[in-house]
């Protein structure tokens, strides 16, 4: 079952933190691909992720980044992409048409291994699904009913635990 928009606009309500993208020793980074209409969702995976012992990069947390996109900014998400452990696409309507998203995901294929891209599907208020195009490719996240997220192969109908990549 996919995480609901809820439970990711619930979590970034939660107390704020530091938000940085450093690498610790043994911390996966990730960098997210997402739609900047769906920021309070990107917030809300970022918490929880953390809570999970992982490392966010979203893009617009980056004080390098230039305020209106450009060339640079491609170079920046290029660098984010390669320089992070895993990417990650948050499928929410926004980022499905978004003009931004295909791009980085087509450039994160090219250049990571397979198995370190992963759809994060979402369902809407309204019950609608997201990211089912993907799923087929990817590895994807869903929610446990402990709230805690574990990962599915492409196809599989048993996941394993975030902690055990």
């Amino acid at each position: 079952m996919p995480i609901t928009q809820n439970v990711l606009r619930r979590a970034a309500q939660t107390s704020p933190f530091f938000k940085s993208f450093s690498h610790l020793p043994g911390q996966p980074t990730a960098f997210l691909c997402h739609s900047h209409l769906d920021r309070i969702l990107a917030e809300g995976l970022q918490h929880l992720l953390k809570d999970q012992g992982w490392n966010l990069y979203i893009d617009w947390q980056d004080h390098e980044m230039p305020p209106t996109p450009n060339r640079e900014t491609a170079c920046r998400i290029q660098l984010g992409i390669g320089a992070s452990d895993w990417f990650l696409f948050l499928a929410t309507e926004s980022s499905t048409a978004s003009r931004w998203c295909p791009w980085e995901i087509g450039f994160a294929d090219g250049r990571k291994d397979v198995n370190r891209i992963v759809v994060i599907p979402t369902v809407d208020d309204r019950g609608r699904h997201y990211g089912n195009e993907y799923l087929q490719l990817y590895r994807h996240v869903e929610p446990t009913a402990l709230g805690r997220l574990q990962f599915f192969e492409p196809g599989a109908i048993l996941g394993k635990a975030l902690g055990s990549l």
